[in-house]
C-alpha cells in the first residue's frame, strides 16, 4: 500500500508542479466566446458596479444562514470536508468595519483573506482596449507574477456601467488571481493554520500555484485501487468552491445585487472550466492504474528511471495542452480570425445533450467526460507537438515555456493531419467547456427566480 501511496503523490504532484498554468490558462479568452452568443448574458441590461464591502454589509443577516448551509451542504456531498471551525463561522455584525466583515466573509468561506476584490474588467482581446490607465498587478492579483498586456486589468468606478459579459468572463478568470493560495496549516501564511483544512494533500505548500492545486483538480473517477490505496486523493475542493460561489451569484441576484450575481457566477464557473480539462479531472491521463503501480513497484525495485520518466512525461504534456490551447485563442484574437475553436465555443448544439444541471452535475457529467478523454488528448499531442517537448523525459519544457514559440513550431513541424486532429481535440475539448458553462448560468438563473 506504501508503493501505491507513493505513485499516487507523484501522479498528482507532477501534473501541477513547476507551473504556472492554470487548467486552461485564461479563462477569459474562451469565456467571451462562450456566452457572447447567449441571449441571457449577450443581451442583458447593463449592471452597475458594486463594491463587495456594499453587498456584505446589506446582506451579512442572509450571507450567515446561506454559509450555514453551504458547510452542511459540503458535509453531505463531499468525499472529505474537514468542518469549519466554529471560531470561522459567519456571524452577522452591523457594528464591524468594511474591512472586519470582508476578513471574516473570507475566511468563513475558506478563501484567502488578502484577496483584493477590486472593481474591475479584463476586456475582449478581439476589442480595441479601453481608455483608461490598467491597473498595477497587485490591485487584482496576489500572486507573485508579472503583469503582461495579456493580463491587464482595466477599473471600474462604484456605479459605473458595465455590460453583463463582461463582468461574467472577467470573473471566470478571478480564482487564478489569489483566492485559493496558501490555504493548509503547513502553508507559509498568516491564515493557513486558521482554516482547518489540514496539511496540503499533495504539491509543494511553499509554492502558490501548487498550493491552490487541491481546489481546481479534482480525481472522482479513478480506480478503485487507487482510492484505497491513497485516500488523500479524495482531499480536493472544486465542488465545494462551485457551489458556494453558484449560491451566492444565487443570493445576489435576488436580493438586487445584479453585479455580484454575474461576478459570483463566473467565479463559480471556473471551478467547472478547470474539471474540462482532462489533467485536472485524471491523475494520469493516458495511463492505467496498473502502469502506475507497476512503474512504482520497479522503483521500489531500485529502478527509478521509469517513475522519473513519468512525472517529466505527464508534467510536459500538461503544460504543452495548455500552452498551444491559450497561444492559438490569442492569435486568434488579436487576428480576428475564427477557427474550429470559437465555433465549438459558442455552438450550443450540444447544451441539451447534457442530463438536466443538478448538484451532482459538475462531478458526474463534467469532470466524468474530462477523465475519459484524457487517452484521446494525450495520443493527439504526441501526433502533433514536438517530440523534445511531449515525449522526452531528459526535457523538462516547465522551466522552458516561456521562451518556447509553441504554435510556431506546431505551424512549422506538424503534419496537416496531426494539426487538425489536436486542433479538433482542443475545439472538442473547449465545445464542452462552453456547453457546461453556459448550462451552470442556466441552472444559477433559475434558481435565481423568487418563489
Amino acid at each position: 500500500m506504501t508503493g501505491l501511496l507513493n505513485v499516487c503523490t507523484v501522479a498528482l504532484t507532477l501534473s501541477i508542479a513547476a507551473t504556472q498554468a492554470a487548467a486552461w490558462s485564461d479563462h477569459r479568452f474562451p469565456s467571451y466566446r462562450t456566452f457572447e452568443r447567449m441571449q441571457e448574458v449577450a443581451q442583458a441590461a447593463s449592471i452597475k458596479a458594486e463594491p463587495l464591502a456594499t453587498f456584505l454589509k446589506a446582506e451579512e443577516a442572509s450571507i450567515e444562514k446561506l454559509l450555514a448551509r453551504q458547510a452542511a451542504w459540503s458535509e453531505a456531498n463531499l468525499d472529505f470536508y474537514p468542518a469549519l471551525p466554529a471560531e470561522l463561522v459567519f456571524r452577522a455584525d452591523a457594528s464591524r468595519s468594511d474591512d472586519a466583515r470582508k476578513k471574516a466573509f473570507l475566511m468563513a468561506l475558506r478563501m484567502a483573506p488578502n484577496a483584493p476584490f477590486a472593481l474591475y474588467f479584463q476586456p475582449d482581446a478581439r476589442k480595441p482596449r479601453p481608455n483608461k490607465k490598467p491597473l498595477p498587478h497587485s490591485a487584482v492579483n496576489t500572486l507573485p507574477v508579472a503583469a503582461s498586456v495579456a493580463f491587464s486589468y482595466f477599473p471600474l468606478d462604484a456605479g459605473e456601467a458595465i455590460d453583463v459579459l463582461s463582468v461574467l468572463a472577467t470573473a471566470t478568470e478571478e480564482p487564478d488571481n489569489g483566492l485559493d493560495i496558501k490555504l493548509w496549516e503547513d502553508s507559509p501564511s498568516d491564515w493557513g493554520k486558521a482554516m482547518g483544512l489540514g496539511s496540503l494533500p499533495f504539491g509543494n505548500p511553499s509554492l502558490p500555484y501548487s498550493s491552490q492545486a487541491p481546489f481546481h483538480m479534482g480525481f472522482y473517477h479513478e480506480s478503485p485501487l487507487i482510492y484505497k490505496a491513497a485516500e488523500f486523493v479524495r482531499h480536493t475542493f472544486p465542488l465545494m468552491r462551485h457551489h458556494q460561489l453558484a449560491t451566492l451569484s444565487t443570493l445576489a441576484f435576488r436580493t438586487g445585487h445584479p453585479y455580484w450575481g454575474w461576478r459570483f457566477a463566473g467565479m463559480s464557473l471556473h471551478y467547472l472550466q478547470d474539471l474540462t480539462q482532462p489533467f485536472h479531472a485524471s491523475l494520469s491521463p493516458g495511463s492505467s492504474a496498473v502502469k502506475m503501480i507497476g512503474i512504482n513497484v520497479l522503483a521500489m525495485a531500485g529502478l527509478p528511471k521509469w517513475k522519473e520518466d513519468m512525472v517529466i512525461l505527464l508534467s510536459n504534456r500538461h503544460l504543452v495542452l495548455e500552452y498551444f490551447q491559450a497561444g492559438w485563442l490569442l492569435r486568434n484574437a488579436i487576428q480576428q480570425r475564427d477557427t474550429s475553436v470559437e465555433i465549438s465555443l459558442r455552438s450550443m448544439e450540444r447544451d441539451a445533450s447534457y442530463p438536466a444541471w443538478g448538484e451532482n452535475y459538475v462531478r458526474d457529467v463534467v469532470s466524468a467526460q474530462a477523465a475519459a478523454q484524457g487517452a484521446s488528448a494525450v495520443k493527439s499531442l504526441l501526433q502533433a507537438m514536438p517530440e523534445n517537448y511531449v515525449n522526452n523525459p531528459q526535457f523538462d519544457y516547465g522551466p522552458q515555456a516561456d521562451k518556447i514559440a509553441l504554435n510556431d513550431e506546431v505551424d512549422r513541424g506538424a503534419s496537416a493531419e496531426s494539426r487538425q486532429r489536436i486542433e479538433s481535440e482542443i475545439s472538442n475539448l473547449l465545445g464542452n467547456f462552453g456547453a457546461h458553462s453556459r448550462n451552470a448560468i442556466r441552472g444559477i438563473l433559475k434558481a435565481s427566480v423568487k418563489p
